[in-house]
């Protein structure tokens, strides 16, 4: 049977059950919420190509901020501000795309949309990845692509220069895509 939103309580404590590390537990709340981010962010960007990246997005960024979810509190309302929060993104990385130049060093503060084939896959894998990656291109990836630091914010807080930050970003997508495609 299909999840429903009204399952939001079990979602809940299978979401509290995975903060204490329960792996079974955050399977089935990230298998659950799937098709209900799915749903939101569709009714976010109706006609989008670009839809499924941002429901990639979501799911990266529910792993990555999971801690800060409060158990108190209903999640889907905690949800909600994430995928509303990964649609503005795209919002706002569409109109910097329409301003770019063909010139490398005309690139934007943020670094590109991680490759959508990259995130097709569960988010536990793509956690398990990320912890594979080496420190200096974890950090790189989850300060700019994550946490959505600008280069040179992220240059500044691991003590490289916006262009070694680029490359470390840029060689820990291809090591992720290495490790999930490969």
């Amino acid at each position: 049977m299909p999840p429903r939103d009204d399952d939001s309580g079990q979602w809940s404590r299978w979401m509290a059950a995975a903060q204490d590390g329960d792996g079974a537990a955050y399977g089935r709340v990230m298998a659950a919420l799937l098709p209900v981010v799915r749903r939101m962010v569709a009714r976010r960007l109706p006609g989008s190509g670009e839809r499924e990246d941002v429901v990639q997005e979501v799911l990266l960024t529910v792993h990555t901020v999971r801690h800060t979810y409060d158990p108190a509190r209903p999640l889907l309302p905690w949800l909600a501000a994430i995928v509303a929060h990964r649609c503005a993104d795209l919002r706002r990385g569409e109109a910097r795309q329409v301003r770019r130049t063909s010139s490398i060093d005309d690139l934007p503060e943020t670094i590109g949309a991680v490759e959508p084939n990259m995130m097709a896959m569960d988010v536990a894998t793509l956690g398990r990845a990320m912890a594979a990656l080496p420190e200096r291109q974890r950090r790189a990836l989850e300060l700019v692509k994550l946490r959505e630091m600008s280069v040179a914010d992220a240059a500044a807080a691991t003590g490289m220069t916006p262009g070694a930050l680029k490359v470390t970003v840029h060689r820990a997508i291809k090591a992720l895509k290495g490790m999930l495609t490969g």
